[in-house]
């Protein structure tokens, strides 16, 4: 049996906006993304949101619920109180383009920043040969649908928007981590070294651990605990360890 809940949606674009009241249908089983498709087809036909699958593997329709960073698609109605109003925001840290719409350029310019696999010399595509227990290693990272909520929770550049230039965010400095842990790279034969340049480039050291982003990623990757840690452990040991110039003196005589 549907009901009436009351909705508080921001519109608005990049010169600024406003949260406007919606009184809209809810139906069971419906996620948040449904009202806003019902609030464009009967009272906003020009309001803007981002989507695409619906199913949670696309990672468009990321915004704010309720102050929370959340998948419209992926937030059922029923997790939320009727007799509240349940407030949709656009992420906070990106620009807005439009409504519930906005400018993740950003991530695609780091993502760039980030220098790609470099597969081991003399080994065909299809030829390469690792330990299970290294493909589970990375794997879990590989389940990343970019939907960018962890980079919109992570108060570095949330709070602080000078800090982009030079902190790359939670979801890049994960794929870094997963590079550098890759038993088959090859950057350091061409002269990529992944733990001097996520510090120097990436701003790793910038990142204080505070779970927030864990906390809201959809696909449940353990990201401070599994990637940035052991990336920041490793960083440590390269930087801090007394006997690492002299191990690295003997690698290069070989």
């Amino acid at each position: 049996m549907g009901y009436q809940q009351h909705f508080r949606v921001w519109r608005g674009d990049a010169e600024g906006g406003e949260l406007v009241d919606f009184d809209a249908e809810v139906n069971e089983g419906e996620v948040v993304l449904d009202v806003i498709h019902r609030l464009q087809a009967t009272q906003a036909p020009d309001l803007a949101v981002r989507w695409n699958c619906k199913a949670g593997k696309c990672g468009s329709c990321s915004a704010e619920v309720n102050g929370r960073a959340r998948l419209l698609c992926m937030t059922r109605m029923s997790t939320l109180d009727p007799n509240e109003t349940v407030v949709v925001t656009p992420m906070k840290t990106f620009p807005v383009i439009r409504d519930l719409v906005c400018d993740v350029s950003y991530n695609y310019v780091k993502a760039r920043e980030v220098p790609a696999f470099v597969p081991p010399k003399g080994v065909q595509p299809g030829d390469y040969r690792m330990q299970q227990v290294d493909v589970e290693r990375s794997q879990e990272f590989r389940k990343c649908i970019e939907c960018f909520l962890c980079q919109d929770v992570c108060h570095v550049i949330r709070d602080h928007d000078e800090n982009k230039e030079s902190f790359s965010g939670p979801r890049f400095l994960m794929r870094v981590a997963e590079l550098d842990m890759h038993p088959l790279d090859a950057a350091a034969e061409q002269g990529i070294d992944r733990k001097q340049d996520v510090q120097d480039d990436h701003g790793l050291g910038m990142c204080n651990i505070t779970k927030c982003c864990t906390e809201v990623c959809p696909e449940h990757i353990k990201i401070t605990d599994n990637a940035l840690i052991p990336m920041k452990e490793r960083v440590a040991d390269r930087r801090y360890d007394p006997f690492f110039p002299i191990t690295k003196l003997f690698r290069r005589q070989r």
